[in-house]
């Protein structure tokens, strides 16, 4: 790619780290007062039919059919702490205490770019995704969500200041930019069922920006380039495609990680919704029941996320990493009354829009 500007904005690597599925609500419309329809309103004009998300979509019986499907695997999860190692060594990548003060994935031989540089590039798409897409603004939602994520940057190695917002859409979603910029959808809340869910994903996406993978792969890129090696990635990289999301034309270098980088991104996801102090569990949990989601709705994955999926050697080692390296504590957070509440108010903010 390049060692010309364009190849630097190809290189950002936006890891979404789900399925593209929507949540159909049952709420009927009524044809006078919504503009969907394409119906005519009470003024006696006429308003197209808006266009919405493409691809297949997911009802509520397939999440429930996934939730399923997940949950009978859950009681197999090991505890934490279940087969702690004796050899870890403080101040180590498995030392989950040493969070925080830990280089990783830093400047250096596998890594050419600054933090100015991803904030500066991530910043420049995180303008672009706010143009082209329909923002959530309610602020109990947007403080829940924002406060969710804050949490776990704090007990992150990640040493940029994170922006939180929240995007509505159906899609079951999530995507953190280089530089701590920081998308959840709507349709990734309402698919979750507890709120360590919800931690998990946002750990997994922040672990991404911690461990600057970006620029990473930026990185691997031009040594390939050097060395006039075809540019072929661990998982099937595909080149300068161009995937559609949310109608935004993102580049797929944009949105695709190496398996390596992915698997790391688990490994340290765990750790950070641990040190926030969510049941890892949950973390196992989501990603089973969007794998099982994506077998009852085959092809909602998006092509960057099937190219990386969440395969069971993948779901194996985080639960060896669950038992191995996470001392065991006495209580978690599994959920909370308060995101019951946002998820029922954001339903209903979505039941509202579907009746304009």
């Amino acid at each position: 790619m390049k060692l010309h500007y364009i190849a630097a904005i190809a290189a950002f690597s936006v890891a979404p780290l789900i399925v593209s599925a929507q949540v159909v609500s049952n709420t009927p419309t009524n044809p006078n007062t919504d503009p969907n329809s394409g119906q005519t309103t009470p003024n006696g004009q006429s308003k197209p039919k808006s266009k919405g998300p493409s691809g297949p979509t997911a009802t509520q019986a397939d999440l429930e059919k996934a939730k399923a499907e997940a949950d009978k695997k859950a009681d197999s999860i090991p505890d934490p702490g279940e087969d702690l190692r004796k050899d870890i060594k403080a101040g180590s990548d498995d030392d989950v205490n040493s969070a925080g003060t830990r280089n990783i994935g830093g400047r250096g031989m596998g890594n050419w770019y600054s933090v100015d540089w991803e904030v500066r590039n991530g910043k420049q798409y995180a303008m672009e995704i706010e143009r082209s897409s329909r923002m959530i603004s309610d602020p109990v939602i947007v403080e829940y969500v924002n406060r969710v994520g804050q949490n776990i940057v704090k007990n992150s190695d990640c040493k940029v200041p994170f922006t939180i917002k929240v995007i509505d859409s159906d899609e079951i979603n999530a995507m953190a930019l280089p530089g701590g910029y920081f998308y959840v959808n709507s349709g990734l809340i309402l698919a979750a069922d507890e709120e360590a869910e919800l931690a998990g994903v946002m750990a997994h996406e922040t672990a991404h920006v911690c461990a600057h993978h970006a620029a990473r792969q930026m990185t691997r890129m031009n040594y390939a380039q050097i060395g006039s090696v075809p540019l072929i990635f661990i998982g099937g990289y595909t080149g300068y495609g161009i995937y559609e999301a949310s109608q935004i034309a993102v580049p797929l270098t944009f949105l695709s990680f190496s398996r390596g980088f992915e698997a790391q991104a688990d490994w340290l996801g765990v750790q950070y919704m641990y040190r926030t102090g969510y049941d890892p569990q949950a973390f196992v949990q989501i990603f089973e029941k969007l794998d099982a989601l994506e077998k009852h709705k085959p092809g909602m994955l998006s092509k960057a996320f099937s190219d990386h999926p969440q395969t069971p050697d993948r779901i194996a080692r985080s639960e060896e990493e669950i038992a191995t390296i996470l001392p065991a504590k006495s209580d978690y957070i599994v959920t909370t009354s308060e995101f019951d509440d946002v998820k029922s108010r954001l339903a209903r903010i979505q039941n509202k829009r579907k009746m304009w």
